[in-house]
Protein backbone atom coordinates (compact mmCIF):
# COMPACT_ATOMS: atom_id res chain seq x y z
CA UNK A 1 0.00 0.00 0.00
CA UNK A 2 1.48 3.18 -0.94
CA UNK A 3 1.77 6.31 1.18
CA UNK A 4 -0.44 9.00 0.31
CA UNK A 5 0.03 12.60 1.37
CA UNK A 6 -2.22 14.12 3.60
CA UNK A 7 -4.78 15.95 1.31
CA UNK A 8 -5.62 19.16 3.45
CA UNK A 9 -2.06 19.86 5.46
CA UNK A 10 0.22 19.18 2.28
CA UNK A 11 -1.27 21.80 -0.01
CA UNK A 12 -2.14 24.39 3.02
CA UNK A 13 -0.71 27.28 1.49
CA UNK A 14 -3.11 26.90 -1.54
CA UNK A 15 -5.97 26.41 0.87
CA UNK A 16 -5.39 29.43 2.77
CA UNK A 17 -4.91 31.50 -0.78
CA UNK A 18 -7.80 29.91 -2.37
CA UNK A 19 -10.30 30.04 0.61
CA UNK A 20 -9.09 33.93 1.48
CA UNK A 21 -9.77 35.12 -1.79
CA UNK A 22 -13.09 33.39 -1.98
CA UNK A 23 -14.39 34.80 1.41
CA UNK A 24 -13.39 38.15 -0.05
CA UNK A 25 -15.31 37.63 -3.29
CA UNK A 26 -18.50 36.06 -2.25
CA UNK A 27 -18.27 38.72 1.28
CA UNK A 28 -18.43 41.55 -1.99
CA UNK A 29 -20.99 40.24 -3.73
CA UNK A 30 -23.04 39.76 -0.65
CA UNK A 31 -22.01 43.31 0.23
CA UNK A 32 -22.67 44.81 -3.33
CA UNK A 33 -26.70 42.32 -3.24
CA UNK A 34 -27.59 44.12 0.41
CA UNK A 35 -26.56 47.89 -1.05
CA UNK A 36 -29.86 47.35 -3.01
CA UNK A 37 -31.45 47.14 0.12
CA UNK A 38 -29.95 49.16 2.66
CA UNK A 39 -28.32 52.70 3.05
CA UNK A 40 -24.42 52.82 3.24
CA UNK A 41 -24.55 53.91 7.30
CA UNK A 42 -27.08 51.09 8.50
CA UNK A 43 -26.44 49.24 12.07
CA UNK A 44 -27.25 45.79 10.70
CA UNK A 45 -24.53 43.61 11.92
CA UNK A 46 -24.32 41.52 8.55
CA UNK A 47 -24.03 44.28 6.92
CA UNK A 48 -21.46 45.72 9.24
CA UNK A 49 -18.97 43.16 9.03
CA UNK A 50 -19.58 42.49 5.41
CA UNK A 51 -18.00 45.96 5.11
CA UNK A 52 -15.20 45.17 8.06
CA UNK A 53 -14.12 42.61 6.09
CA UNK A 54 -13.77 43.83 2.83
CA UNK A 55 -13.13 47.38 2.83
CA UNK A 56 -9.30 47.36 2.39
CA UNK A 57 -9.82 45.25 -0.82
CA UNK A 58 -12.58 47.77 -1.97
CA UNK A 59 -10.04 50.64 -0.81
CA UNK A 60 -7.34 49.02 -3.53
CA UNK A 61 -10.01 48.28 -6.13
CA UNK A 62 -11.05 51.89 -5.98
CA UNK A 63 -7.63 52.92 -6.44
CA UNK A 64 -7.06 51.08 -9.40
CA UNK A 65 -10.70 51.20 -11.14
CA UNK A 66 -11.53 54.11 -13.57
CA UNK A 67 -13.47 57.28 -12.18
CA UNK A 68 -16.64 56.26 -14.88
CA UNK A 69 -16.83 53.56 -12.18
CA UNK A 70 -20.36 54.45 -10.00
CA UNK A 71 -19.19 54.24 -6.48
CA UNK A 72 -22.07 51.49 -5.77
CA UNK A 73 -20.54 48.89 -8.08
CA UNK A 74 -16.96 48.90 -6.55
CA UNK A 75 -18.14 45.74 -4.08
CA UNK A 76 -18.84 44.07 -7.53
CA UNK A 77 -15.72 44.77 -9.59
CA UNK A 78 -13.95 43.69 -6.17
CA UNK A 79 -15.61 40.46 -6.36
CA UNK A 80 -14.12 40.07 -9.80
CA UNK A 81 -10.81 40.94 -9.47
CA UNK A 82 -10.61 38.33 -5.97
CA UNK A 83 -12.11 35.52 -8.27
CA UNK A 84 -9.51 36.45 -11.08
CA UNK A 85 -6.85 36.38 -8.51
CA UNK A 86 -8.56 33.01 -7.30
CA UNK A 87 -8.45 31.68 -10.99
CA UNK A 88 -4.23 32.91 -11.31
CA UNK A 89 -3.19 31.67 -7.78
CA UNK A 90 -5.01 28.32 -8.71
CA UNK A 91 -2.68 27.89 -11.77
CA UNK A 92 0.38 29.10 -10.54
CA UNK A 93 0.15 26.86 -7.67
CA UNK A 94 -0.48 24.14 -9.81
CA UNK A 95 2.36 24.77 -12.34
CA UNK A 96 4.61 24.15 -8.90
CA UNK A 97 3.10 21.27 -7.89
CA UNK A 98 1.78 22.68 -4.83
CA UNK A 99 -2.38 22.33 -5.62
CA UNK A 100 -4.07 19.00 -5.08
CA UNK A 101 -5.31 17.19 -8.28
CA UNK A 102 -7.67 14.68 -9.41
CA UNK A 103 -4.93 12.38 -10.96
CA UNK A 104 -2.70 10.75 -8.79
CA UNK A 105 0.59 11.28 -10.44
CA UNK A 106 2.53 7.79 -11.35
CA UNK A 107 5.12 6.51 -9.38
Amino acid sequence: MTSQPDFFWSFLPYWAVSYSLALIGWTCVGRFLMTAFLPPDHPNYIFRFFKLLTNWAVWLTDWITPRFVNLRFLPLVTAFWAFALRYVAHFIFAANGMAPSLVQAAS
